[in-house]
């Protein structure tokens, strides 16, 4: 069920988002970019790559979701300065990719995306990836806008409101999408079991 809620709101969001585009001209949209047009054509209706924001990672870098296509992706929303939900989070996502076999993680990316972007600058962002020797991949820590944020947030069935300038009450849920962006599990919850998690990782990889 809430597979397909997800997928009603991931419907809607790029309905949106196509709606907003539509007045551009076909023909030159088709001119100049008939090589993504193809590339685009491979990514399913349903999937996360769909979304158009673009994101900061820690090291200064702007990208796509869409950027992201090929690798197994296991993302969770986190904001730096928590110091509740979010360092167990950081450890259940750790336990995660500890759990991987050395050979899957090559195919596997772990993503954090900040809730509080005002804050989190990808200077902060790497600070954080440094002091927790998660630096290098497969970890990525991504920014955007608060409106990109939110939507994504909606995507994952994330909420989040901010109590104050330094707290946030959020969701607990990591999810995993597919090497095409299709969401295909999510745990939810702090310090809980992840067996399926981790058998949903190993079973994407080895369909690639």
């Amino acid at each position: 069920m809430k597979k397909m809620i997800l997928a009603g709101v991931l419907s809607l969001l790029l309905f949106a988002s196509c709606n907003n585009n539509s007045s551009k001209k076909t023909s030159k949209v088709i001119a100049s970019n008939e090589k993504e047009a193809v590339v685009k054509n491979d990514i399913p209706d349903m999937s996360l790559f769909n979304l158009s924001s673009t994101w900061t990672t820690q090291n200064g870098k702007d990208i796509k979701l869409a950027d992201l296509q090929g690798d197994v992706l296991v993302m969770v929303m986190i904001y730096t300065s928590c110091t509740t939900a979010c360092p167990r989070l950081v450890a259940d996502m750790k336990n995660i990719e500890e759990r991987l076999p050395e050979a899957a993680k090559k195919h596997v990316k772990m993503v954090f995306v900040s809730i509080d972007p005002e804050t989190d600058t990808p200077e902060r962002l790497k600070t954080f990836a440094q002091d927790r020797n998660m630096d290098q991949d497969p970890w990525l820590f991504l920014r955007s806008s608060e409106e990109n944020t939110r939507e994504f947030a909606a995507v994952v069935a994330v909420n989040y409101k901010e109590i104050n300038p330094m707290t946030f009450s959020h969701s607990n849920i990591i999810s995993v999408f597919s090497p095409k962006g299709e969401l295909l599990f999510q745990q939810e919850g702090l310090g809980v079991n992840s067996d399926e998690t981790v058998q949903s990782i190993e079973t994407a990889v080895s369909e690639m």
